[in-house]
Order: C-alpha cells, then structure tokens, then sequence
C-alpha cells in the first residue's frame, strides 16, 4: 500500500513541475505524463491543501511548487496524496489503537512497527530535490 498511483503521479508531476519555468495546469501536466486529468487534478488539489503546491488561476495559472524542493519530502508528498499516514501494513502504529483488540498478544505488530518507523524515517530524509538530482540507472 506505501506507494500507490496517487503517490506515483504527485511524485512523477511535481518532478515535472521542479523543472518547469512556470507554472503548469493539470490538462498540461496530464498529458505529458499521460495520466488521467480528473484523478491528476484531485491530487494536484491535495498538494496545494497541504502546503506542497500554489495554485494560480486565470489564463496562465496551473500549480507550482509552494517550497523549494530540498524542503519538500517525500513523506509529505504520499501523505498529501494518500490523504493519510502510508503504511505497509494495515496495522495500527499504536497497540493501543489496535482494531482488534489483540497488539498486547500480536507476534506481527512489533516487526511492522519497527518496519514502518524505518520507512518514516527513510521518507522523511528523501527529498523531491534527491528524486531529481538522483542520476537514472542505465
């Protein structure tokens, strides 16, 4: 569940936006990377709600990075995308928040807790900016 196509496309249209001199509107956007406009649209929409994209409107409005991209994690990304916590695992991140009563006694919960801390953290050190400067494998 970490990494669905929400969190695929915000993260392949915010790459596209980092490198755009201005700002680019969701028909654009979707098109370059072939994507659906109205499912693009929603998740551009989120970003902008969570301080990740500005929106402009008129003629020659569309989305732009609200931040510089060394500030925006890839963690706040899926987080505005999913529009929640992404987790491996649909575990609770609390024992207490179990919802079936049984983390006192569960043999799986405190692997994927730790597994999921792990991820947060790796998540919350990657950068849009890493993403971009990352040289492509050939």
């Amino acid at each position: 569940m970490l990494i669905t196509r929400a969190s695929e496309y915000a993260l392949l249209s915010l790459i596209v936006l980092a490198q755009a001199e201005k700002p680019l509107d969701a028909d654009t956007l979707s098109r370059e990377l072939d994507i659906s406009k109205s499912f693009l649209a929603k998740i551009l929409q989120s970003m902008a709600r969570n301080g990740i994209l500005n929106s402009f409107k008129g003629a020659n409005g569309g989305f732009a990075l609200a931040r510089d991209m060394h500030e925006i994690t890839i963690h706040q990304i899926t987080c505005a995308a999913e529009g929640k916590h992404p987790a491996v695992f649909d575990c609770s991140q609390s024992q207490t928040d179990c919802p079936s009563n049984k983390a006192a006694t569960c043999r799986i919960w405190p692997i994927v807790n730790r597994l999921q801390m792990k991820i947060d953290i790796f998540l919350d050190q990657l950068t849009l900016a890493d993403l971009i400067e990352t040289p492509i494998p050939k």
